[in-house]
């Protein structure tokens, strides 16, 4: 039973933010593009980005920011150009944005962080943003979550959004979160955007700590089509407006906190799963028996990841060999005959030995998954067993269809 309860309200859910989403005239659809998250004081913040050598100037802004110092008021975000790949004046726009947001919140542009989010080699459109930065913050609201969480989204859709809260020290605790996401997503992160709010009091450390934890067991461990973005970013503030105790160090009070940061980036990760250009299915792996968790989380992320899979998941295909394929290919060691998989409850393959299953109510099973998207009922579960070991990890991911590649290929045109 989870130490926590689902609550309304999302990314403003914490105390003490408010957030605002509009129309700036970034995106060439005139769709909300321009979001503001906007703590009252001044909280702590961390940062979990992509791991690609080709990096988003607002990416190579908050790393230096968060270096500097890990603490934050503000996280402007601009949907429509991904100002990555955009040389020199890229990140003097970048530069340009802290300043125009910072002055607008009559605050210091050293407590701001930025993102992006659109096409790679363009340039945020900086006339469209310097006019939409007074009107964000005008917009800014208590209840301003989903206004924010729409206008960072591109080709998702829907919105993503999740609030949780917990009891610490006899207080409330609440964390919130929304995110953007729907291809270009693969483990390290992935065109992926996440903002976490929290209203707790806990040292930069172990914020950053739990962070960088949580993001592995759930951004880092969800994949649609195998490709890494420019401009990933998670970022968390905490800003100590729930007046509990302060973590300072691990304990009782730390475990639970980053078990609901770990929920709230989960549910989070599972809904740009979810929400997979030209998706169907939502695909959970789940693999027992390894040596430890991150050998297990390698093979559920390369079984989750593999487009042979994906394709037969799609087709409504139980290709179980497939599955093994993929789980052999992962670069974890184990013994062959050690080999279980289950696709649902169907068990098809024991101690390294194929069993007999009924594959039309195999097949039946996917169909009935692929029925419910944006359900509970809509994912297909893998269950793979390796050897004896005490490591369990999960994956996610979503079937590979036509739709993906026609979105993909009519993406800029």
């Amino acid at each position: 039973m989870a130490d926590w309860q689902r609550i309304t309200g999302g990314i403003t859910a914490p105390r003490g933010y408010q957030a605002a989403g509009i129309t700036a005239g970034l995106k060439p659809s005139g769709l909300p593009d321009l979001a503001l998250i906007f703590s009252e004081v001044e909280a702590i913040a961390a940062g979990v980005f992509t791991t690609s050598q080709v990096k988003a100037a607002c990416v190579e802004y908050c790393r230096q920011r968060l270096q500097a110092k890990p603490s934050a008021r503000a996280i402007l975000c601009n949907a429509g150009q991904a100002n990555a790949a955009t040389g020199n004046q890229g990140y003097l726009d970048t530069l340009e944005s802290s300043l125009a947001i910072a002055h607008a919140l009559n605050i210091s542009s050293e407590s701001v962080l930025l993102a992006s989010t659109g096409v790679i080699g363009q340039r945020i459109k900086m006339d469209a943003l310097r006019s939409g930065i007074p009107k964000v913050v005008a917009a800014l609201s208590a209840t301003g979550s989903d206004a924010a969480a729409g206008a960072i989204i591109t080709t998702d859709l829907v919105t993503k959004s999740i609030a949780l809260e917990t009891i610490v020290g006899e207080r409330p605790v609440r964390i919130g979160g929304i995110a953007k996401g729907s291809g270009m997503i693969h483990p390290n992160m992935a065109t992926m955007l996440a903002f976490v709010t929290c209203d707790a009091v806990v040292s930069p450390a172990l914020w950053q700590q739990m962070l960088a934890r949580a993001a592995d067991r759930s951004f880092n461990s969800i994949t649609v089509d195998g490709d890494t973005s420019t401009n990933d970013s998670l970022i968390a503030l905490a800003n100590g407006q729930s007046r509990t105790p302060a973590i300072i160090e691990w304990g009782a009070e730390a475990e639970k906190l980053e078990a609901m940061l770990t929920a709230v980036c989960q549910h989070l990760a599972k809904a740009i799963a979810r929400d997979g250009e030209g998706a169907t299915c939502l695909i959970e792996v789940e693999v027992t028996g390894a040596h430890d968790e991150l050998s297990a989380r390698q093979i559920a992320k390369t079984i989750a990841g593999s487009s042979l899979v994906k394709s037969a998941i799609f087709g409504r295909d139980p290709n179980w060999g497939r599955i093994a394929a993929a789980a052999g290919r992962a670069g974890i060691p184990f013994e062959q005959e050690n080999l279980q998989i289950k696709l649902g409850n169907f068990l098809m393959l024991e101690n390294g030995q194929p069993l007999t299953f009924d594959r039309a109510a195999a097949s039946a099973y996917l169909k009935k998954a692929a029925t419910g998207a944006y359900l509970q009922d809509d994912t297909v579960l893998i269950s793979v067993n390796v050897g004896n070991g005490n490591g369990v990890g999960k994956a996610w991911g979503c079937d590979l269809s036509y739709d993906y590649v026609r979105i993909n290929a009519e993406y800029t045109t």
